[in-house]
């Protein structure tokens, strides 16, 4: 992994929705200059206190950015080249790393090298590059049969042992590392084989050797998915799903297990960890007690990993995915021209996020690691984060009463809200309201 990304706090941006694009895109649409409502918002990221901004897609697409039709191309509906390369330098001015969203496991259905097999048939150049299943008695322009990513027809899943496909997904990754991005995101990892990464990765890494990858898996064995196709990372769903559950539910035990296997997954890389992003509902809706937000941020920035704010989130945004068509558009909305046009509900959500990005900035320690719980009930936890000889505290409260918690050695308290009593000591207590919680130093 880069040595930068120890200390990236990623802004998680969609950038369709955020400037407002429209829902689709016809062949010849005109360009329209939005990239610039993006760079308006850089210094309030810096301002929150991210070192990156996480972009989703970019590339020209037919609708919602993940059925591309030209990878070598910014969506139309964003802007052009220059608009990007004005974006990048804007971020990187602002000490700003960049990583693009990959879409790599399927293409659009318009996309040229899809076309030209509707259009040819099996000899056509790029025949090779996905799984097709032809029908006797064809036509000129007859469409195959061809595998989809998870039954959607707009999605046409690439063949990845195919050569000629490795090769382009290396040309496409390094040619947007070489216009100035740090990093992808590889969406979808999770249905490209690992051997596939393994053989684009080295190649890529050859010409940028700082750039930072991680990959979208959802599930299974996130240590293995990262070893054997070289990803420097990949997303933490595990840790993203017991975080809401565990307090929605009053069930900390259920956060302290994934805590365990979160340690377990640190030995061998550094997840991307997160409370939402442009696929789930946004937590502050997925929460069933709205005080519980700042358990969840607090437990974000206090852990292993390399953690992620999807947009809007730090402001209390809500939004409900819902699995239909158009499910996604709550999670995806528009931003104001300005941050000066948010509205002021989320001021103390935002004061929030910059409190406890700052604990992690200061202790920077806290990329690597791993937790241990000192005590442990349904609705109270306390547990160390510690790395080597540094040590932090976080202690947790659920209930509807106040309550005192074990915080051994505790000498102050560097965030939330809690009395310490006999500071210093191993009999240390933090004395916690209902509903409570603190960061402690020790």
């Amino acid at each position: 992994m880069p040595d930068w990304v120890q200390d990236a706090v990623w802004w998680h941006v969609y950038p369709l929705g955020f400037v407002g694009a429209e829902p689709a895109a016809p062949a010849d649409a005109p360009v329209v200059h939005r990239l610039g409502h993006l760079t308006g918002w850089l210094d309030y990221a810096v301002e929150l206190g991210a070192s990156g901004i996480a972009l989703g897609p970019v590339f020209a697409a037919s609708t919602h950015g993940y059925d591309t039709v030209d990878h070598l191309r910014i969506d139309p509906r964003l802007g052009d080249d220059a608009d990007f390369d004005a974006l990048v330098a804007a971020a990187h001015d602002r000490g700003l790393r960049v990583l693009l969203d990959g879409v790599f496991n399927h293409v659009g259905r318009e996309h040229p090298v899809f076309r030209a097999v509707v259009e040819q048939g099996p000899g056509a150049p790029t025949a090779s590059w996905f799984r097709l299943r032809w029908p006797a008695g064809r036509q000129p322009g007859t469409v195959p049969e061809y595998d989809t990513f998870e039954g959607h027809g707009q999605l046409v899943a690439l063949d990845h042992s195919s050569p000629a496909v490795a090769d382009w997904v290396t040309d496409v990754m390094t040619h947007w590392l070489d216009r100035g991005a740090d990093g992808w995101r590889l969406d979808a990892a999770y249905a490209v084989p690992a051997s596939f990464w393994a053989r684009v990765l080295p190649r890529v890494r050859a010409a940028h050797p700082d750039a930072y990858v991680v990959g979208e898996v959802i599930h299974g064995d996130y240590a293995a998915v990262v070893q054997e196709s070289g990803m420097d990372a990949v997303t933490q769903y595990e840790l993203w799903k017991a975080i809401w559950s565990a307090l929605n539910d009053g069930n900390l035990h259920e956060l302290a297990h994934a805590l365990g296997r979160h340690d377990d997954f640190l030995d061998t890389f550094a997840p991307l960890t997160f409370l939402g992003n442009h696929d789930v509902t946004r937590i502050a809706s997925r929460l069933t007690d709205e005080r519980h937000v700042a358990h969840a941020v607090a437990v974000l920035f206090t852990v292993g990993g390399t953690p992620a704010v999807y947009a809007g989130d730090e402001q209390a945004f809500r939004g409900i995915k819902e699995d239909r068509a158009g499910g996604d558009d709550a999670v995806r909305p528009p931003f104001p021209a300005t941050p000066a046009e948010l509205l002021p509900f989320g001021a103390a959500t935002h004061r929030l996020h910059q409190e406890l990005i700052g604990v992690r900035r200061r202790h920077r320690w806290l990329h690597r690691a791993r937790t241990t719980p000192l005590h442990l009930a349904n609705r109270q936890l306390t547990y160390a984060s510690t790395a080597g000889d540094d040590r932090l505290l976080v202690a947790l409260n659920l209930s509807d009463d106040a309550v005192q918690q074990p915080a051994p050695a505790a000498r102050e308290l560097l965030a939330g809200d809690g009395t310490l009593q006999r500071a210093g000591t191993a009999q240390a207590t933090v004395q916690l309201a209902p509903h409570g919680w603190a960061v402690l130093g020790v």
